[in-house]
């Protein structure tokens, strides 16, 4: 049987067996699925057990940058500009300063420990540092769905973490993919190499181009098969493009899928077929993110994993707590609000693979491995923070009602 047989064997049998355990898992113990498939990738992969050989791995790298773009696709799919003018701006100021402030925090401290622990000048770990802190930002909204369906409670804590969550997606993408324009390889045989900003144009120039030829030939089209071939379609060359031009798929995939979702009348088939491939797709991209790891041959790489880990704990929650309190929010959501943002999600696994398969990167493999680990704690224990989160704003809204009603009694009638 060959290699590559038996890792869609894998695939299969992982996704049916995991399947039908993680819904009960996800009812009863708060845990977010996606970690025994990463776990499941690393076992099989080259690295353990040897069951699929680096070069099959390899031969796979088609369906990972579909995966990608499938990823992109499905936030650019949450932008639908109808429904999020009605938000109010105070929310959006929040999630914005969250976001920045988390990226700017990690990626500077993690600059400097690359340079500290490698001797290598602060130029050079630019592109890793400011890549971990795009994975940093990326937050998963499986986790806060998850708690207020088994709370059955919905309000401003919960609109806040839908709309951070969101805007963490946007916000480390958009840097990561403008990084690797800044940071692009002289491509072989043009006489001009194109400026990051030219870079940067083509990228979402790809999107644009994809969106609007999906809504022109297309965008009426009522057929949910149909409807899925044609944006397997447009996924696959947009991100296909930008792969073969050495940039992320990503951004110009969240473009296609924002342009659909305000352009085609039929919005709603559009977000149901993108929300349910995306999960099993998801979990195909663990797969394959877990056999694609690599211990890196530097003998601190421990410590930028362990430091990475603790500094996105500390700086999520510093950052959240410090957007609500500059824009006077921090009564109504708390202090530790951001706990619920810990989950990590698609966003984050994405932006590493990305990384791992670009060929013009620094520390691959340190990345990498900070970003699976990350991903293997938070699926453990974000449901329960964002638990906890949620039940602390519940209780803090409690306890100011019955102060409020202990003041109006005196003023009942008799």
């Amino acid at each position: 049987m060959s290699a590559g047989l038996i890792l869609v064997l894998a695939v299969i049998a992982g996704y049916l067996a995991a399947h039908a355990a993680s819904e009960w898992l996800a009812r009863r113990y708060l845990i977010v699925s996606g970690a025994e498939y990463l776990l499941l990738g690393i076992l099989l992969g080259p690295e353990v057990s040897g069951l699929i050989r680096a070069s099959v791995v390899e031969s796979f790298a088609p369906f990972l940058t579909l995966a990608l773009g499938w990823v992109g696709a499905q936030i650019g799919t949450q932008l639908y500009l109808p429904r999020l003018i009605h938000v109010r701006g105070a929310i959006w100021r929040v999630a914005f300063f969250e976001a920045i402030l988390t990226t700017a925090v990690v990626a500077a401290i993690m600059t400097w420990l690359f340079s500290l622990l490698f001797d290598t000048p602060i130029s050079n770990t630019l592109v890793p540092g400011i890549t971990l802190g795009s994975i940093a930002t990326a937050s998963s909204a499986m986790g806060i769905s998850l708690v207020s369906n088994r709370m059955g409670k919905r309000g401003s804590m919960l609109r806040q973490l839908e709309i951070t969550s969101l805007v963490d997606g946007i916000v480390a993408i958009s840097v990561f993919s403008i990084l690797l324009c800044l940071n692009h390889p002289a491509p072989l045989g043009v006489q001009r190499m194109p400026t990051p900003t030219e870079w940067a144009v083509i990228s979402v120039g790809i999107g644009i181009v994809g969106g609007a030829l999906f809504h022109l030939f297309l965008g009426a089209q009522q057929q949910i098969d149909r409807l899925f071939i044609s944006m397997v379609g447009a996924i696959i060359l947009a991100s296909g493009a930008a792969a073969y031009l050495r940039l992320s798929p990503l951004l110009p995939c969240l473009l296609i899928g924002m342009i659909l979702v305000n352009t085609s009348r039929n919005r709603e088939t559009i977000v149901k077929v993108m929300d349910d491939v995306a999960r099993p797709l998801y979990f195909v991209l663990l797969i394959f993110a877990g056999t694609a790891w690599r211990p890196s041959s530097q003998a601190l790489w421990l410590v930028p994993v362990i430091v990475f880990l603790v500094l996105r704990y500390m700086t999520k929650i510093g950052s959240a707590r410090l957007a609500a309190r500059a824009n006077g929010r921090l009564r109504t959501l708390g202090p530790n609000w951001g706990r619920a943002l810990l989950g990590h999600g698609a966003v984050g696994v994405a932006i590493a693979t990305n990384y791992l398969l670009h060929d013009a990167t620094l520390l691959p493999n340190i990345v990498f491995t900070a970003a699976i680990a990350s991903v293997l704690l938070t699926d453990f224990f974000g449901g329960h923070l964002a638990q906890s989160a949620l039940r602390d704003q519940f209780r803090r809204a409690t306890e100011r009602f019955s102060r409020l009603a202990d003041l109006l009694e005196p003023l009942r009638p008799k």
